[in-house]
């Protein structure tokens, strides 16, 4: 049930991260990746670690972004 939980929580994250991408909206990564957290910790909870491995692979692409904007674009 958790790992369910997770993948729900890291599809929101997917779809917020694509919004994310959009010039002038990479201030939205920084309330991305702490959702992203809460994903992966939901993940790592459960017996299979897809979700958790999907919120990491997110939180990584969002922190990449959120580098390449200065933190701010």
């Amino acid at each position: 049930m958790l790992n369910i939980l997770s993948i729900l929580i890291g599809l929101v994250v997917l779809l917020f991260a694509v919004v994310g991408f959009v010039p002038l909206l990479g201030w939205l990564n920084w309330f991305i990746i702490p959702l992203g957290i809460v994903g992966a910790a939901l993940g790592a909870l459960s017996s299979s670690k897809s979700g958790r491995n999907l919120n990491i692979l997110l939180i990584i692409i969002c922190a990449l972004r959120l580098s390449l904007g200065g933190g701010l674009l």
